[in-house]
């Protein structure tokens, strides 16, 4: 169950249960460590199998940008395959059957991705060359031999699916899209495609289109709307699979017969399962379910769906995984509340756990850093609201803190237990960091994620108020000395919050934060157009009546009402949140004489990537607080 609207989530903020209490642990000295420090951590993504299973192609931030990079499986010996600069390269696959490898890449954050071929000798050649083509990359025919893509360029509104075949590299259109669809899987023998039509942010349409025909049979059941996501084939053709939360409160897997219609549960429990699939070969079945702001992984003999066991690892919340071709090894990308994810190889056969990197900077001794804590409290009406909490190690009665709001993007996004430089750098600093999951926000059950429909603004906005109270009733918080962090739509709500509830928090810091909906929503790029309806379904359609609506809690335009300090950063070439987003209210801020700092990335999207300008922005962040929160900087209230 997805409401992650794909133009306002925040890159790289990615963000068991248990009763909230007031905090006795006894405080504790910690090192403190510099911006820089923090950032020379490692991100590494990805994980591909070669063709002899000897190696993982993956992306990591090391050069300071993302590019190419091989993992030796006998050694953990890693290196670097590509040295981009200016672009940061992300990994696809290596091409089967050959020493090639494919990667994508969009320029400065555009978000116009293309798909490239490496080749050996090191040379690119673009195989979706288009000025203004969006192309992402689908998948491996059975024999390996081609390719499925999608992309735009025929219509910039809508993803026709090619097919390559390896070493021509000439594109064959085989569904042309014309409606608008989105196209979530393609059957072994070529013959189905299974289509989605988005009907608003809780409701979708499932199909099944037959190539041949062109004909499409509907696999949702009009008597039970919901969320439908296709989860794949069988490759001998008799069943396809999705995952649903029709008639329930939370997604399960459902095969379905493809010959005679029928419908079995596979999997569901009291959580939502957020993907699944199966093996090369079909032995294992993957199962991944969104546990409380946590992944758990399931992995079963696919003839028995008896339960396959694995090491656990400790603090591991798992963000990925990939089987081998063979079935003999799994590569699975874990991360912890102290260390950005790591990569581990599992070998089926011998049991045996391998850990291939380490990403956390030697320098940062973990013990200094803080592990998350999920809590929940009452907002306004006694709503349960869930919480990702970060309180400092020096933090006492006798010592109090700071702390910052936190809030994710979307809507309906999550904050979830797991690592993020910026939180640790803030909370290793002295400021607690309560990452809230308002009204709306995805993982809790369908119920509490439509709770904020055309209300955005509103009750969500009094859940991160609410938020701030429960750390006001916290013993070792100074009451006095609460701010407001988030981006994308999160940076929304610090700014709403700021225009809105200017009493609440003394400072906000808005990462690329829309503040008008009229314009954003009148500015989405062509290629979000099958998702047009269902936002103004979410948010409102800023060519009807609901613009007034969008208006009223648009805070551009509610800028006077603002007089606590607030810092601003975005990205020049962010195509989902324009900056004359930040430079308005910004100027609007500055006109009326509230303090504000603002910093803009030349060479960034819709999130960072490049370390320098991380180090610059987020340690920016952390001066800013010390200087409006912590200290005694100019406040007017």
């Amino acid at each position: 169950m997805k409401k992650v609207f794909p133009f306002l989530i925040l890159s790289g903020l990615f963000l068991l249960a248990c009763k909230q209490e007031k905090q006795a642990e006894t405080p504790k000295e910690v090192k403190q460590y510099t911006i820089e420090q923090f950032y020379k951590n490692l991100r590494i993504g990805s994980g591909s199998f070669s063709p002899d299973e000897t190696k993982l192609l993956v992306h990591s931030d090391e050069s300071g940008i993302f590019n190419l990079y091989e993992i030796n499986l006998a050694d953990a010996a890693r290196r670097q395959v590509t040295n981009s600069t200016q672009d940061s390269y992300f990994a696809v696959d290596y091409v089967p059957g050959t020493n090639e490898m494919l990667y994508s890449a969009d320029k400065g954050g555009n978000e116009i991705s293309h798909v490239y071929l490496l080749k050996p000798d090191g040379t690119s050649q673009d195989l979706t060359p288009g000025e203004k083509e969006k192309a992402d990359f689908y998948g491996w025919t059975l024999d390996k031999k081609a390719m499925f893509y999608g992309s735009n360029k025929r219509n910039p509104q809508f993803f026709d699916v090619y097919k390559m075949k390896v070493g021509e590299w000439k594109p064959a259109i085989i569904y042309q899209n014309d409606e608008g669809l989105d196209v979530s899987g393609i059957s072994w023998d070529e013959k189905t495609l299974a289509l989605q039509k988005t009907i608003t942010t809780s409701e979708n349409q499932l199909f099944l289109y037959d190539v041949a025909s062109k004909k499409s049979k509907e696999v949702s059941d009009p008597a039970k709307p919901g969320n439908y996501n296709a989860s794949g084939f069988s490759k001998d053709g008799k069943y396809f699979f999705y995952i649903t939360n029709a008639d329930k409160e939370f997604a399960y897997l459902v095969q379905y017969d493809l010959a005679t219609g029928e419908r079995k549960t596979l999997f569901e429990t009291n959580w939502d399962v957020m993907y699944s699939y199966v093996s090369e070969n079909e032995k294992y079945r993957v199962i991944a379910i969104n546990e409380d702001g946590k992944n758990s992984l399931i992995i079963q003999d696919n003839a028995t769906g008896a339960k396959v066991d694995f090491p656990a690892i400790p603090d591991g919340d798992v963000l990925a995984v990939e089987i081998s071709r063979s079935e003999k090894l799994m590569r699975l990308t874990v991360g912890t509340s102290k260390a950005p994810g790591n990569i581990y190889v599992y070998n089926f056969e011998t049991k045996e756990l391998k850990k291939l990197t380490e990403t956390l900077n030697p320098e940062i001794n973990p013990a200094d850093l803080v592990s998350a804590q999920v809590v929940r409290y009452k907002s306004f009406d006694g709503l349960e609201i869930p919480a990702i909490y970060y309180k400092p190690l020096t933090a006492s009665a006798n010592n109090k803190v700071p702390a910052m709001v936190w809030v994710h993007g979307g809507p309906g996004g999550q904050s979830r237990v797991g690592y993020f430089s910026l939180i640790q750098y803030m909370v290793n600093h002295g400021y607690a960091v309560l990452a809230v999951n308002n009204r709306g926000s995805s993982g809790y059950g369908k119920t509490f994620y439509k709770m904020d429909d055309l209300n955005h603004g509103d009750k969500d906005l009094k859940d991160c108020v609410w938020g701030k109270k429960w750390l006001q009733s916290q013993d070792y918080i100074d009451t006095a000395k609460i701010g407001i962090i988030g981006g994308s739509y999160g940076g929304y709500m610090t700014m709403a919050a700021m225009a809105f509830e200017p009493n609440e928090f003394k400072v906000g810091v808005d990462i690329f934060g829309v503040t008008n909906w009229l314009r954003t929503l009148k500015s989405v790029p062509p290629y979000w157009e099958s998702f047009r309806k269902a936002l103004y379904a979410e948010l409102g359609d800023p060519t009807t009546a609901d613009s007034v609506r969008l208006y009223n809690i648009s805070p551009l335009f509610h800028a006077g009402k603002i007089k606590n300090p607030v810092m601003v950063l975005q990205g020049a070439n962010d195509p989902r949140v324009l900056q004359v987003e930040s430079d308005e209210i910004v100027a609007a801020m500055q006109k009326n004489n509230v303090p504000v700092e603002y910093v803009v990335f030349p060479d960034e999207g819709h999130g960072f990537v490049k370390k320098e300008n991380e180090i610059k922005g987020y340690g920016g962040i952390v001066t800013f607080l010390d200087k409006y929160l912590k200290g005694e900087g100019k406040v007017m209230n």
